[in-house]
């Protein structure tokens, strides 16, 4: 071989090499951008946002899940339905996609919703802060007299992970929880549950002390986890829990996570607002550029974000149209699983400030709908950012020194609520 042809190979197997490695980085970006849109880091575990092999359906009858069924697609959990059509989650074999799934649902049944099996994760991070300032109450003017004039709160749901009933702050208070949670492996941690359930009601004098102690709360543990991935709930999970909180009467329903947006969720939300449950939730802690979070960016839920002690915004926060009102959510001192207390920061914990609002409004107002309460708690806000609401706070810095009527005026109650006010039995309740 001469010395140019051996010149003319050694160019054409360099310029093979460099197409072939070409190639392959094509491939690795894109299966980085895939796995991108799938997951999201959380430390040193991850947060996928969807299934990969299951898509969740409502409105299909028994004649269409046979179809169905003879396509590949089966039935692996579901609702009972009691709040808002049957949902169904369906698993999706190998060799079809999550999108030629739904075509093959839609083609059974054009009655049928469809959409992915999305995932919702909590919205809190740990926090340093060693000042005893922290306790965020002040902010928000909220004392316990002040809560003591607005009257019996009512049934106050949550919806988060595990609660650690053992905790100083929890012993002794209001508590049901109720498990829905078909797994024996898998279950969720009690950090964030018992962080949130503490601002809520945890005991006076305790080193968690709640917002509203004399309240009854329904909790639900709606979360799972595997080695790899940090505490989500589903939306067969979230809707399970809606219903189930509704059957037993909540009129606030604490929302302290966010997520995609999914129709089969969006109208499970409505059918509870339907119900006259006001539903409280955190805008997601995706930062300022982000999409909006769900489900406080659906019409009608209270979309609550957090500030600091120097009512900045918190820095992970998302911003949008559908934020309404800002709480404390930076450096809160609250319960921690396993006894004591840690500051905390997060959409999450600036929430049950407004859960806690809401209930006090309602206790006062009880003939008042959702919006009539959202446009009360509106009037007392402190103006944060733009005038007017803003997409970064909303309306405002909630102001709870005002929502309820002073103490010499306020109407005495014909007759007392012995259900509302006796504490019942902490425990833990298995769904059927």
């Amino acid at each position: 071989m001469s010395t140019r042809q051996s010149s003319r190979t050694g160019q054409a197997k360099e310029a093979k090499g460099e197409a072939t490695a070409n190639r392959g980085q094509a491939a690795r970006n894109a299966n980085t951008a895939a796995l991108k849109d799938q997951v999201e880091p959380l430390g040193s575990r991850l947060k996928p946002r969807r299934a990969s092999n299951a898509i969740v359906v409502s409105g299909l009858s028994k004649g269409d899940l046979t179809k169905l069924a003879a396509s590949g697609l089966h039935v692996v959990s579901q609702t009972r339905g009691t709040i808002a059509p049957q949902i169904v989650r369906l698993s999706v074999p190998k060799g079809m996609s999550l999108k030629q799934a739904q075509r093959v649902v839609r083609t059974a049944s054009a009655n049928a919703s469809a959409d992915l099996d999305t995932y919702y994760y909590t919205d809190g991070a740990a926090a340093g802060c060693s000042d005893p300032g922290c306790e965020a109450s002040i902010l928000v003017g909220w004392t316990p007299p002040a809560a003591e004039v607005c009257g019996t709160p009512p049934l106050i749901g949550l919806i988060d992970t595990g609660i650690d009933l053992s905790h100083e702050a929890l012993k002794g208070q209001s508590i049901e929880v109720i498990d829905i949670s078909k797994e024996t492996e898998g279950r969720s941690s009690l950090d964030h549950g018992t962080a949130i359930a503490a601002l809520l009601v945890g005991q006076p004098g305790s080193v968690a002390p709640g917002l509203i102690p004399q309240a009854r709360l329904v909790a639900v543990d709606a979360f799972s986890k595997r080695k790899e991935t940090a505490d989500n709930a589903t939306v067969i999970s979230l809707v399970t829990a809606i219903e189930a909180l509704a059957e037993r009467g909540v009129k606030v329903i604490n929302l302290s996570l966010s997520g995609p947006p999914n129709e089969v969720l969006k109208k499970a939300v409505e059918a509870a607002q339907e119900k006259g449950i006001v539903l409280v939730a955190a805008v997601g802690n995706n930062g300022a550029g982000a999409e909006p979070s769900y489900p406080a960016a659906y019409p009608g839920v209270v979309a609550v974000t957090a500030v600091d002690r120097q009512l900045n915004a918190y820095r992970r926060a998302t911003h949008g149209s559908y934020v309404e009102f800002a709480a404390p959510g930076v450096d809160v001192w609250t319960a921690q699983a396993k006894g004591g207390k840690a500051a905390r920061s997060g959409t999450s914990y600036a929430v049950p400030f407004v859960s806690a609002a809401m209930a006090m409004l309602r206790a006062g107002n009880p003939n008042m709908d959702a919006n009539g309460l959202q446009k009360r708690l509106q009037e007392t806000t402190q103006d944060l950012g733009d005038p007017g609401r803003d997409m970064t706070f909303g309306y405002g810095l909630i102001q709870m020194a005002k929502l309820c009527p002073e103490p010499d005026t306020a109407p005495r109650p014909v007759a007392a609520d012995v259900s509302a006010t006796a504490a019942i039995p902490q425990e833990v309740v298995k769904e059927p």
